[in-house]
């Protein structure tokens, strides 16, 4: 079996729409001026598993950088964890194809019980999302017979 249209993902991700805080861990030095900075903003989390998130931004952390994450769960509570920038993508539409800008975050650390609510919701929201899909058309039999 060809492998290049597997998934080699370790954790089952979730599409999704929420509020997510990150902030980064190591300062930064502003270029002007040459003293250190902490980055703080609100941004949007578009798909999430247990071991990451892809979060959008127009200003992309860079690679390796560290951050804290402070994810709101719908009608959930709030998790927070640590993160490591794996990637990021910036929008490049000369073709017409939109891209997402953004980071992708690899989950390092945080509690045991902020994981297990993340999981959950997970769990709880791919269950919605195989249910609402149509059920399938059924095919005539090699005889013809419905």
């Amino acid at each position: 079996m060809p492998e290049e249209g597997l998934n080699h993902r370790r954790h089952r991700r979730l599409p999704v729409k929420m509020n997510v805080r990150i902030a980064t861990i190591d300062p930064e030095r502003d270029p002007v001026s040459g003293k250190p900075y902490f980055r703080s903003s609100e941004e949007t989390c578009a798909n999430v598993s247990r071991g990451g998130a892809f979060v959008s931004t127009q200003e992309p952390v860079a690679p390796g950088r560290r951050l804290l994450l402070d994810i709101q769960i719908p009608n959930g509570p709030s998790v927070q964890a640590i993160g490591r920038v794996a990637w990021t993508r910036t929008t490049v539409t000369p073709s017409g194809i939109r891209e997402e800008s953004g980071i992708g975050v690899e989950f390092l650390g945080g509690s045991p019980e902020h994981f297990d609510a993340l999981e959950d919701f997970i769990r709880r929201n791919t269950h919605r999302r195989r249910k609402r899909r149509s059920p399938p058309v059924p095919q005539p039999a090699p005889d013809g017979t419905a």
